[in-house]
């Protein structure tokens, strides 16, 4: 009994072979590429620009300030860190407890039972003076 072989090694009229290896070769292609892509790029976000810095004698910056506290009670009063102002000394207090430093930090905390219009209200006779690092202080809810 003879079997005819044809040139590709199957037997004629025979379903092709079925290839059960999973061919990683794009996969592994694509890898490589991304491995390299992030490798240049994590070495240029890391590195900065290199710059060789003079020697100086100067003396180190000392600490900022803490800010200015701003406080409006519930009842409408303001206060200047712990000093009660009437509206038309604020600024006079600020320049008093900042001492006339325009870049100093200004903190306003405002009762939550105000009117968002005297917060306002505050918030710009604050800036009109000149005082433009100014936040707003809230609570954090608890959890």
């Amino acid at each position: 009994m003879a079997v005819n072989i044809n040139s590709r090694g199957g037997v004629p009229g025979a379903a092709p072979p079925v290839v059960s290896d999973i061919n990683v070769t794009p996969l592994v292609d694509v890898m490589l590429v991304l491995l390299i892509v992030f490798m240049v790029a994590s070495q240029l976000a890391a590195s900065g620009v290199k710059v060789d810095l003079p020697k100086s004698n100067a003396k180190p910056l000392t600490e900022p300030l803490p800010p200015v506290v701003v406080t409006i009670d519930a009842q409408g009063q303001v206060y200047v860190n712990q000093d009660a102002v009437d509206g038309g000394s604020l600024v006079a207090a600020l320049a008093r407890h900042t001492g006339g430093d325009k870049e100093r930090r200004v903190h306003l905390r405002g009762d939550q039972k105000l009117s968002y219009g005297l917060v306002v209200k505050t918030m710009g006779q604050v800036t009109d003076a000149g005082y433009s690092r100014i936040a707003l202080v809230s609570e954090t809810p608890p959890n």
